[in-house]
């Protein structure tokens, strides 16, 4: 009987939650869906998942310019706007002439600045990315600000911590920010450590509760790095042993990661003031000292652009679509983690149906499976329309990219997923400029060499137990 009165409190429970994600909560439909499906298949365990995951965000400004601020940087891009708006911004690479409104979508609607003087380099290797990191962070004089999703507690992340509290005590200033799920086995005395030798740290989205935050959706997936206001570093390695291959289960690490120097790192400046500010509490002036002239007259256009559950716009994934539409040749994507929204998938499927060539590159083994058997449900309904898709074999492929007719490219933090549009805090740089382009569209080429075409027909000839786990991770998609 005691068995019976707990099963029906549990499904009571259960019913109730249900109700509450169908009238009060204002998601979308289709996560809707998912989670009553959640709450009525897994009774019990279903509810705790829904508190530690589904809450909803509140759209409140987090991040908030104090006023002298918002007087600089508007004036900043009111200049821009005036340029765009007279016909007198003259483009150093022509060809990007053509992809005026994606700038303009993003200058005036989104609110991102758009710059041309800047150098760009490319990283896809660990070890060259964070020997090139290091080396920046050796040579700063005046102060170095991070922030990153994951730190491990290894080798990598004890080296790290090591160089930033040296420099702390030569005198530079040193901030770094941890998200407090992507850091969460830092030590207590590392922080500690790190604190006593002058570094100021901060956590973004903490929890007062051990082991359980109520935002564990809600992370700082971003990877930023801004060294004497000069040099900047923005993509998708994170800090850890793994990210140079050295964990034996993933393999070698294929990511990409860019060096930026230029007035784009302005943008990033700005972007670690503001997720600084509001995790720190500590007001960050907009001093000349950390937008210094920085003297370098590179070629490649940049916008830095930002996107997270506080805002409804849903910037980064407003410039996939956008730059999707705007394909008239090739769309060729690398990301680990397909799980579009609908406005994705349809503007793949008719770029494809349109006769554009779309590749698509995943990797060929799960880091979350629930995730990965979602993506190939996702990438094998794309075929048909004769998108071609590939599975990299070499190791995990991490990189998120996004390049478009070898004329434009994006990369970023953002995978092409609806955790990434929706929940999760990202940064992506937009680069107009056709060499940058081509170069990253000679990557994923070669990148073919190391991958599988995953045909229609293949595909079509998966086994039961695949076809089961699309089935299910599909149905779970709107909420991974």
């Amino acid at each position: 009987m005691k068995l019976f009165n707990s099963i029906t409190i549990i499904y009571a429970i259960n019913i109730c939650m249900a109700m509450i994600v169908i009238f009060l909560e204002r998601k979308d439909p289709t996560a809707t869906l998912a989670w009553v499906l959640v709450l009525l298949v897994f009774p019990g365990a279903g509810f705790l998942l829904y508190l530690l995951l589904a809450q909803n965000f509140s759209r409140k400004q987090l991040f908030i310019m104090k006023i002298h601020a918002r007087k600089s940087f508007g004036d900043y891009i009111r200049v821009q706007r005036e340029l765009f708006e007279t016909g007198r911004l003259i483009f150093n690479d022509k060809n990007v002439e053509g992809y005026k409104d994606l700038i303009k979508m993003n200058l005036f609607y989104h609110g991102f600045s758009y710059t041309q003087n800047n150098e760009v380099e490319i990283y896809t290797d660990g070890q060259k990315k964070f020997e090139e990191l290091f080396k920046a962070i050796e040579g700063a004089k005046h102060h170095i600000h991070m922030e990153y999703y994951i730190i491990r507690n290894d080798a990598m992340g004890e080296r790290l911590l090591n160089l930033l509290s040296k420099k702390a005590r030569e005198g530079v200033e040193v901030r770094l920010l941890y998200d407090s799920v992507g850091g969460r086995k830092l030590s207590r005395k590392q922080i500690e450590n790190l604190k006593s030798s002058g570094v100021k740290v901060a956590v973004f989205f903490g929890s007062t509760l051990p082991f359980f935050n109520f935002k564990i959706n809600y992370r700082n997936h971003r990877k930023i790095a801004v060294i004497d206001g000069i040099t900047g570093f923005l993509g998708g390695f994170n800090i850890g042993n793994e990210y140079i291959g050295l964990n034996k289960g993933m393999g070698y690490w294929r990511d990409t990661h860019l060096k930026i120097r230029g007035d784009a790192v302005i943008d990033l400046q700005t972007r670690f003031f503001l997720d600084w500010g509001h995790a720190s509490k500590e007001e960050m002036l907009f001093l000349p000292e950390y937008f210094p002239d920085n003297g370098i007259q590179g070629r490649v256009g940049l916008q830095i652009i930002s996107s997270g559950p506080d805002k409804s716009d849903e910037a980064i994934k407003d410039n996939y679509v956008k730059m999707i539409n705007s394909a008239k040749k090739s769309i060729f994507i690398q990301t680990p983690y397909f799980v579009p929204d609908a406005s994705v998938y349809e503007a793949l499927k008719i770029a494809a149906a349109s006769g554009v060539d779309v590749r698509i590159m995943i990797p060929c083994k799960p880091d979350h499976p629930f995730v990965y058997w979602a993506t190939y449900w996702y990438c094998g309904g794309l075929l048909k329309y004769g998108v071609k898709i590939y599975t990299y074999e070499f190791g995990f492929l991490h990189a998120k990219t996004l390049v478009v007719d070898g004329i434009i490219a994006s990369v970023g933090t953002a995978n092409f997923d609806v955790r990434s549009f929706k929940l999760n805090f990202e940064c992506n740089a937009i680069i107009y400029d056709t060499r940058t382009s081509r170069m990253l569209q000679d990557i994923f080429m070669d990148d073919l060499n190391y991958s599988m075409e995953i045909t229609r027909e293949l595909y079509l000839e998966r086994g039961v137990l695949i076809r089961f786990k699309e089935s299910v991770c599909r149905l779970l998609a709107p909420i991974l």
